[in-house]
């Protein structure tokens, strides 16, 4: 039996039949279709989660907020400014605390500076400047 090559001449590889061009991509394949590989997971046995992130966000914003807020009460125009924001410094760093208390979070520290510093500009450093306004007038 021997083999004839079917181009003419009876060199080269043999004439196949015209291929249509490969869809473009968004396409859904023309040929067999296999299911996606299940996901991978962690190497852990049962019962073994991640580590839960501390949420150190409320100490933090009471730290900011409390630092903002004694700026602002140091000065006679912002001092409004400084009360409000000292109030909120006094809430966050207490919600804070409570999460450092229960472990949630791992920023003590500074939930209780914000704490802190909410008090010195939410009660003394108004304190002082009434009592200051208040001896001037006397003075006078």
């Amino acid at each position: 039996m021997s083999y004839t090559n079917p181009t003419p001449g009876g060199y080269g590889p043999p004439n196949q039949p015209p291929q249509q061009p490969a869809p473009g991509y968004g396409y859904p394949q023309a040929g067999p279709s296999y299911p996606a590989a299940p996901p991978v997971g962690y190497g852990q046995g049962p019962g073994y989660a991640m580590p839960m992130q501390p949420s150190n966000g409320m100490g933090t914003t009471g730290l900011v907020l409390g630092i903002i807020g004694v700026v602002c009460s140091l000065t006679f125009f912002l001092w409004f400014f400084g009360v409000i924001l000292g109030i909120l410094g006094i809430i966050f760093g207490a919600i804070g605390r409570g999460k450092a208390n229960r472990g949630e979070a791992t920023n003590r520290g500074a939930a209780t500076a914000g704490l802190v510093c909410g008090i010195v500009a939410t009660v003394i450093l108004p304190l002082l400047g009434l009592l200051l306004f208040a001896s001037i007038m006397g003075a006078s």
